[in-house]
């Protein structure tokens, strides 16, 4: 990248690589300086958006500015957001260089940074709806406080469904949550 007659070398991933305009035209990158012992990088991003998402994955145990690059490039960030939040370990690891392994991690530590995407999603869903917030949103709340209290992704999911199935009326995740445990015990 030349900026004002100084060149640039900015690791981008594919997603902002595909969306960059002609040789020669005018962008502009949100970007990420790394400085390490050995080497000063720069990494570069269409939105504010892809940035943010970067910045959270390298903040993960074992995850450097290079797997996060990959990471970006794999999927988009609200893909990515939502594997998270699905649990969806197959497609993580689907990626190059994402065993299993560091897909589990990655899904148990991004859960919680995820608040941001999260929060925009509640407000979504309550202002699509008559103001109270949708099954999704409640039922998302209790399956994390499920595997908070230490219970495998999967048996919180099948405990929550099961009970939304027998009770179509609950309003909010704290029953929900009573009733699984309950229908777990």
């Amino acid at each position: 990248m030349d900026v004002q007659g100084v060149c640039y070398e900015v690791h981008v991933p594919m997603s902002t690589l595909f969306q960059l305009p002609e040789l020669g035209k005018n962008v502009l990158l949100h970007t990420h300086f790394v400085v390490r012992e050995d080497a000063q990088q720069l990494f570069g991003f269409i939105n504010t958006k892809d940035k943010s998402m970067f910045r959270a994955l390298i903040k993960v145990n074992g995850v450097g500015p290079k797997m996060a690059l990959t990471i970006l490039s794999g999927m988009e960030t609200d893909d990515f957001v939502r594997t998270i939040r699905n649990n969806d370990v197959n497609a993580m690891v689907s990626m190059p260089g994402i065993g299993k392994k560091t897909a589990e991690r990655l899904i148990i530590e991004m859960r919680d940074r995820l608040d941001e995407w999260s929060s925009a999603s509640a407000d979504v869903a309550v202002a699509a709806g008559d103001g109270k917030p949708n099954v999704n949103t409640f039922s998302r709340d209790a399956e994390t406080a499920l595997i908070g209290l230490g219970y495998k992704p999967q048996q919180a999911a099948r405990a929550i469904a099961g009970v939304l199935k027998d009770n179509e009326d609950i309003a909010d995740s704290e029953v929900l949550i009573r009733l699984a445990l309950k229908s777990m015990a």
